[in-house]
């Protein structure tokens, strides 16, 4: 084994989870990206390998390089390293493809350096890599990929991630159609100010979904993924969304709502076999359309990153 190379699986994520905008989110099993990184003499960071999407190689302009970066400078290591990306999460997908970068790449020189930092320490320096992607250093993606299952931040200055228990037998299903959305862009669609009755309304329901996360009561979670602050605004951004959600529901879904900034859609579901009937039917609806799309059916991944 070569002492010097860490080879990783970097997790897709889904953040908000309907009611929890920017602090909310949960690591995906099935779906991530995998990275190389190797320690080496020449001093500094540098990207040697992309595959899978068209990635920027200068290391100030690619998320996973900017969080190494930023690291790198706090540390002062003396040695350099090397990034290999193998891009399975589409950019701009919604799932955390940015996220998965800044994480792999951080958690990866930690691993080579004797894991100096702990796991809130590297969301701090993932964060740097967000805030170019996504142009505000925010945690609900990184998180989860770090962590594992549920997270929630609970502040970002100072940094504070609460790590939540998720009942076994909880599914997600995600559809994404192949159509881009900035999350730049979907961030300005928002409201700077909300009623206060639904400001109420949504914290009275994130409380609740953290509960029924701690005691996998499942009715309450399906009474509890609902989001009046959101949803009304970036859904329109995503075509056939009402009837995803519609439908997605009556076969028994908990909750249905937009994955991150979208245009990816998630379904929780309790049991593999509500998780694929939902799946049949993002599909069905989204083959009559014109637009490509991959699903994904996954369990909650309490690990996080991992080296493979």
């Amino acid at each position: 084994m070569n002492h010097n190379e860490i080879k990783l699986f970097s997790p897709a994520t889904v953040a908000n989870v309907a009611c929890g905008f920017d602090v909310l989110g949960l690591c995906l099993d099935t779906v991530g990206d995998e990275m190389v990184i190797r320690k080496v003499d020449k001093k500094g960071i540098r990207i040697t390998k992309i595959e899978g999407f068209k990635l920027p190689f200068e290391t100030e302009l690619n998320v996973a390089g900017v969080s190494a970066l930023a690291m790198y400078q706090e540390l002062q290591p003396d040695c350099g390293f090397e990034i290999e990306i193998k891009k399975n999460i589409k950019p701009g997908s919604g799932i955390g493809s940015s996220a998965a970068s800044a994480v792999g790449s951080v958690y990866g020189i930690n691993a080579l350096l004797g894991s100096p930092l702990n796991k809130t320490q590297l969301t701090r320096f993932a964060m740097k890599g967000e805030a170019l992607a996504s142009g505000s250093e925010h945690a609900d993606n990184i998180a989860p990929a770090l962590f594992g299952g549920f997270t929630l931040v609970k502040s970002v200055n100072p940094l504070e991630i609460l790590q939540i228990p998720s009942p076994d037998n909880l599914y997600v299903t995600i559809i994404h159609p192949q159509i881009e959305i900035k999350t730049a862009i979907s961030r300005a669609m928002l409201p700077k100010n909300v009623a206060l009755q639904d400001a109420v309304t949504q914290w009275a329901n994130v409380g609740s979904f953290i509960h029924s996360l701690h005691t996998s009561d499942y009715p309450l979670m399906k009474r509890s993924l609902h989001d009046v602050i959101i949803e009304p605004h970036r859904s329109k951004l995503i075509p056939h969304y009402d009837e995803v959600k519609k439908q997605t529901l009556n076969v028994g879904a908990l909750g249905t709502n937009i994955s991150g900034s979208g245009p990816s859609i998630f379904s929780l579901c309790e049991g593999i076999k509500t998780a694929n009937q939902v799946k049949d039917v993002m599909r069905k609806i989204y083959s009559n359309t014109g637009i490509d799309f991959d699903i994904h059916v996954s369990k909650i991944n309490t690990k996080g990153v991992k080296v493979l």
